[in-house]
């Protein structure tokens, strides 16, 4: 796997596991969706800025799946890549050293999707 690829793929590995745990608890998975759906949507805050924010929790929490998620959709709400250093930067801020390690990984993540979305040729379904 290249690293151009390498945050689709952490998402593409979770889809199979999310689906067989929401086979199992359907209503717990339906309210996390519609909570989503409710703290994403653009309000007073636009839903790229709401995204980074989410993307910036990833790398506190060293998450990389919900760095890759929110990565992927603050790059489809149309946050530049100077947005999304500087949201990784107040991580580094609050949270210090790890975040530099998580941090570097979602800008990383970001750019992926950022210019995947950016590349017709990619083949990308953004």
């Amino acid at each position: 796997m290249t690293e151009h690829t390498h945050y689709q793929q952490v998402l593409d590995d979770l889809n199979p596991q999310h689906r067989a745990l929401r086979k199992m608890i359907p209503d717990v998975y339906r309210g996390f969706a519609e909570m989503s759906n409710g703290a994403l949507t653009s309000g007073a805050l636009d839903k790229k800025f709401k995204e980074l924010i989410a993307m910036a929790i990833g790398v506190v929490a060293g998450c990389d799946g919900c760095i890759a998620s929110h990565a992927q959709g603050a790059a489809r709400a149309g946050a530049s890549k100077e947005e999304a250093a500087e949201a990784i930067g107040v991580s580094i801020l609050m949270h210090g050293g790890p975040a530099t390690i998580y941090g570097a990984r979602a800008y990383s993540a970001f750019c992926e999707f950022a210019d995947s979305a950016a590349d017709p040729a990619s083949g990308s379904t953004q």
